[in-house]
């Protein structure tokens, strides 16, 4: 799997459901976080959200977070009251309607579909670009596309990192490939089903066939799986997404985190903990330069 052509090194950190750290030169950014304990509960009127597992990673544990890429601020499992603490003094790059619920903090950002706004973090710009996504009826979210010079391009387009948000397959997606090289494409899966009155349960991210059609179509490079697993509105797990990646032939271009009890284990001996991906290699850096 040539990735040769990315120019610098990215390092992905898992800590749960759709929380990721992103590591890029020593600078990171942490996708939709999320740190409550196992066995917490929130009651949304419609269903009641409980998580079975603990993030590999408490706020303690974290490397110094430089900004926050947050696909809706409006569910628990992408936002808790744990992960909300870490929005304050930071840029945080969300939707609209987040950025004006999110309100007064002075670092965040709305972004609308294929919008591109600059980061500036540690004297390095990042060209931050909005994905749409369909997600519940009346909410907004938003995917993130992230590039920067620094990447490199290939075949004449900027080399990025597409992390999805919760959406289910939109056919409008498979248009990025026409700007942009998906060098490592983070999707939201776990099939999340959402009960609406009384109406039969409605799909709300993507499902293992939806996401080998978007990684195809977009042409990416690699795949790193999240949301699928520690909660019950998800309907398809790791091992069933591991057949179905295998029934779509791209079993080969799938990174997925180890197993969680490998994780504690390490933290249970205080070692470091970070998780990253690269071809057939899982702790080692997804990217490395040319």
């Amino acid at each position: 799997m040539a990735l040769s052509s990315f120019k610098g090194t990215l390092n992905v950190t898992h800590v749960g459901t759709a929380t990721v750290i992103l590591e890029l030169d020593g600078i990171n950014l942490i996708t939709d976080p999320f740190f409550s304990p196992a066995g917490t509960e929130w009651d949304l009127g419609i269903a009641i959200l409980k998580n079975t597992d603990s993030p590999a990673l408490g706020l303690q544990d974290l490397p110094v977070i430089d900004a926050v890429l947050l696909s809706h601020e409006d569910h628990p499992d992408n936002l808790d009251e744990l992960g909300r603490r870490l929005l304050d003094g930071r840029r945080v790059l969300t939707t609209m309607d987040g950025a004006k619920k999110l309100a007064p903090r002075p670092g965040i950002r709305g972004l609308r579909p294929w919008e591109t706004v600059p980061l500036d973090i540690g004297g390095r710009r990042f060209q931050v670009t909005g994905t749409p996504c369909q997600h519940l009826p009346g909410g907004e979210c938003t995917g993130f596309i992230l590039t920067a010079v620094e990447f490199g391009e290939t075949e004449g387009l900027p080399n990025a990192i597409y992390f999805s948000g919760d959406t289910v397959y939109l056919e409008e997606l498979a248009q990025m490939r026409k700007r942009f090289h998906i060098s490592v494409a983070l999707f939201n899966l776990g099939a999340a089903m959402a009960q609406l009155g009384n109406s039969p349960p409605l799909q709300v991210t993507m499902d293992g066939k939806q996401a080998a059609r978007l990684f195809c179509e977009i042409n990416a490079d690699v795949l790193v799986p999240l949301h699928y697993e520690s909660w019950g509105h998800f309907s398809q797990n790791g091992q069933r997404l591991a057949e179905v990646f295998e029934e779509e032939g791209i079993q080969e271009k799938i990174q997925r985190s180890q197993h969680r009890s490998f994780v504690n284990s390490l933290r249970r001996r205080g070692q470091a903990f970070l998780t990253a991906v690269r071809p057939a290699v899982y702790q080692a850096p997804v990217l490395q330069p040319a």
